[in-house]
This record gives C-alpha cells, sequence and structure tokens, in this order.
C-alpha cells in the first residue's frame, strides 16, 4: 500500500516542493547496500529505544519495517511507469459522470493498475523471501525468518530436511507463477472483450 501510494505521487503530481528529497527517500533502498541499510536501521532502532523505549529490542516488527522499507521502492517505481502510461481520459470520463476522486481511484484507476499492482507484490514477496542481509541485523534472540534458519542449517551440511524444504519451495513458487499467469491473462481477455464491447455499443 505504501509503495503504491509513492509510486501515484511520483507520476501524478509533478514537481512539487520537496520533490527531489521525495524521490531521493524512494529510490535510497535501490541504490545504498543492504549491509549498509541494516546497520543504519539497527542503529536507528536501537536509539529510539534507548530514548523512547520502543521497539522492544529486535524482533519480527523490525524485520518488518526493515522489509518494507527494502520492498516501497521496487513497488513504488513499478507503479510509477504504470500509471504513467494509463489513459486519463477514461478517470476524466468518471470524475465528468459525477464520480467522486476517491471512488474513481478505487473502481477506475485501481483496476487499471492492478497488474502493476500484483507483480510489486510478487517482487516484494521474492526480495523478503530472500533477503538474509537485513534479517541477519534486525532479528532478535526471539525471532528469526525462514532464509536465516535455512542458512544456519546448510552450513551444518545438507540433509533430508534441506532437500524436502528446496523442494516445497520449488513447487510453490512454480504453482504460484502459474496461477498468477492464468489470472493475467483471463483479466487481460475480460479487459479486451469489455473494450470492444463498448466500442460496438459506441
Amino acid at each position: 500500500m505504501i509503495g503504491t501510494w509513492a509510486g501515484f505521487v511520483l507520476a501524478r503530481f509533478g514537481r512539487f516542493k520537496g520533490f527531489t528529497l521525495y524521490t531521493g527517500m524512494i529510490n535510497a533502498p535501490l541504490v545504498i547496500p543492504e549491509v549498509i541499510q541494516g546497520i543504519s536501521l539497527l542503529l536507528l532502532f536501537v536509539a529510539l529505544e534507548q530514548m523512547f523505549g520502543w521497539p522492544k529490542g529486535r524482533g519480527m516488527l523490525t524485520i518488518w519495517i526493515g522489509h518494507v522499507m527494502l520492498c516501497v521502492s521496487y513497488v513504488a517505481i513499478i507503479v510509477q511507469s504504470r500509471v504513467k502510461e494509463m489513459n486519463k481520459s477514461l478517470e476524466e470520463a468518471a470524475l465528468d459522470l459525477g464520480a467522486t476522486p476517491l471512488k474513481v481511484f478505487f473502481v477506475v484507476t485501481l483496476p487499471l493498475i492492478s497488474q502493476a499492482l500484483l507483480s510489486g507484490w510478487l517482487l516484494s514477496f521474492t526480495l523478503s523471501i530472500d533477503d538474509l542481509v537485513l534479517s541477519a541485523f534486525l532479528s532478535g534472540p526471539g525471532s528469526t525468518t525462514l532464509p536465516l534458519v535455512v542458512f544456519s542449517r546448510v552450513r551444518l551440511g545438507l540433509n533430508p530436511e534441506m532437500n524436502a524444504l528446496a523442494t516445497l519451495f520449488i513447487t510453490a513458487v512454480t504453482i504460484g507463477v502459474i496461477v498468477v499467469n492464468r489470472m493475467m491473462i483471463a483479466r487481460e481477455r475480460r479487459r479486451i472483450a469489455d473494450m470492444k464491447a463498448a466500442f460496438a455499443v459506441a
């Protein structure tokens, strides 16, 4: 959601005051090495805990914040490119017919950028499930992530559990890719059919 709104602002609001700073903040995770991000976030969380008592140590919350910061940039760029390519006349027509800007966004804009949202979600999931560096810095004694568990066990040697886990990963990813591909194809076909029907009526 954060990445979607960030990309929408980049695409539609032009060069507003603070645009350069905003763009730099969005693009920063793309160019800063994950080690530097991990150290920076760790120092930030330690300082916040000392000053305000939040967050209470490292755990799933700090991991979640780190992964959100990592993935927002990728989602924002994908959504920004899709919104820029979108035909504004559809939104303008909805506004002329009396729809509110909020209704236009949810009824017209959101379905049109749904493929970009899906792509952003899949990319975010891939980055998050693959991340090892940020999780290592931001995880605490009572919390960990699956990549960290796999990494720590593989260092001791391969075993049947790791083989089974790898098989499950590959199977789940393959099924997910097939399902998403079918959904995108079906949605594109429906969109083309709706456009043909609209042109036929006109």
